[in-house]
């Protein structure tokens, strides 16, 4: 008795068709009716009851299905145990789960961990904190990463760490320590198209949250930049034009997250995955990374 010839009889038992379980098992329908009438040999009982038109189990026939399933769900999972003995779990694929605020850790943080753990796949997932903590709970993501802000203070205006603001350097606002949302509704604004459809998502939302989705002009950033130098407005853009802005002695960016340095970095963790070195090593380069944006790290 072969592990293939309990994988057929699963299949004829799933489908009741010789034809199609036959295509399934990719094997001619005549050399799948030997390999049942070979197995009824060897048990000693008849498995299958067979009709011009349909494909019955006998009684035995049903208790030897789930023995098949049985057995090859057995296999696999010693396999699956067998492959991690011989190279160790350092080849797993972890699922890391992370919001928009934390979008400026995890990325740098997982690129430090896979340049000494090539082996490790690491998906990541953008998410809102409601989802990640869904997620996690399911068991559908392996590590959440998301900004809490301690003692519920909120910061006014409050980007994502990819986009900035930006205004000419004779705005009345471009020497203020801080802005808050409040000042900006008397200002017009333009927002700068970006190729990454992420990116644009964010703009997008970034430009409804300070009330600014009616009238907002969009344009390339040599267009925003010209139309900054010629008016009041203000502008959002992706930090990928940071340098260009920064270069540019008649734009200023505006200093908008004041408040950051007193939110918290949560990381929590599936307790499915348990602890290992690379796995707490991971986590020790998002403390690091987040430590180093000064941000309090707490992880559960």
């Amino acid at each position: 008795m072969r592990f293939e010839q309990l994988e057929q009889f699963v299949a004829l038992g799933n489908l009741r068709h010789f034809r199609q379980a036959a295509e399934q098992t990719q094997i001619s329908t005549s050399a799948l009716t030997r390999s049942i009438q070979t197995l009824e040999d060897e048990i000693g009982c008849e498995l299958v009851k067979r009709s011009t038109r349909s494909v019955k189990l006998t009684e035995q026939g049903e208790l030897f299905l789930k023995y098949c399933k049985t057995t090859l769900s057995e296999l696999e999972l010693t396999k699956k145990t067998i492959k991690q003995s011989l190279f160790g779990r350092d080849n797993q694929k972890l699922i890391i789960g992370y919001t928009n605020q934390a979008s400026s850790i995890v990325p740098v943080s997982c690129g430090q961990f896979l340049a000494q753990y090539p082996n490790v796949k690491i998906e990541m997932q953008l998410q809102d904190e409601l989802e990640l903590t869904r997620k996690l709970q399911l068991g559908e993501i392996d590590i959440s990463v998301y900004l809490q802000s301690a003692n519920s203070i909120v910061s006014d205006i409050h980007l994502p760490d990819q986009l900035v603001l930006f205004v000419s350097r004779s705005h009345p606002l471009a020497n203020q320590d801080s802005i808050r949302k409040a000042e900006l509704t008397q200002y017009p604004m333009y927002g700068c198209f970006s190729q990454s459809k992420q990116v644009q998502s964010m703009l997008n939302e970034a430009v409804e949250s300070l009330n600014k989705s009616t009238g907002v002009k969009i344009g390339s950033i040599e267009q925003v930049i010209a139309g900054l130098k010629t008016s009041n407005s203000f502008a959002i853009a992706s930090i990928e034009h940071s340098k260009s802005i920064a270069q540019d002695p008649n734009l200023v960016l505006l200093k908008t997250n004041k408040a950051l340095d007193r939110e918290q970095l949560i990381v929590q963790t599936n307790h499915q995955i348990g602890t290992n070195d690379h796995i707490n090593h991971l986590l020790e380069l998002i403390e690091d990374a987040a430590s180093s944006k000064s941000k309090q790290t707490i992880t559960y």
